[in-house]
């Protein structure tokens, strides 16, 4: 099962605020922990909304909104995407984890959806087409 792991934005991520070197040491070695128990995928932190833009939809109309964006506790800070056997697994590996902001924080986790969640309406050309694509970004 695969899980993106989000850490939501505070008002200092949203500010800018750096993490401390005490902080981004413990960070470093949980990551470290993370990769070589074969859990993570991918991760990053992600700058303040303010640099970012949203594109807004409607029919064929696309509407540019440039950040910050107001509510910051619905805004993502950082990500991981995890390998793990189920949600109880990610759910002790988020237990581990060093707090990520200097305050009050939360994570959030929630499951990606898998090729087999869309038998229903899947053709041979669809797996194709998707192998086709998982294959290219793997050789990047």
């Amino acid at each position: 099962m695969r899980v993106m792991v989000m850490v939501k934005a505070t008002k200092d991520s949203e500010a800018g605020v750096m993490p401390t070197r005490e902080l981004f040491e413990a960070m470093g070695k949980f990551n470290e922990d993370l990769v070589s128990a074969g859990i993570m995928l991918a991760g990053d932190g992600l700058k303040p909304s303010v640099q970012g833009k949203r594109v807004a939809f409607d029919g064929a109309d696309r509407l540019v909104i440039d950040g910050p964006f107001t509510e910051t506790k619905e805004l993502v800070a950082g990500y991981w995407l995890w390998q793990v056997k189920d949600m109880d697994e990610a759910v002790a590996w988020v237990k581990r984890c060093p707090n990520p902001m200097p305050g009050p924080s939360e994570i959030e986790i929630r499951p990606l959806y898998e090729m087999e969640d869309f038998a229903d309406v899947l053709t041979s050309e669809i797996v194709d087409q998707h192998e086709r694509l998982r294959e290219q970004m793997a050789k990047r």
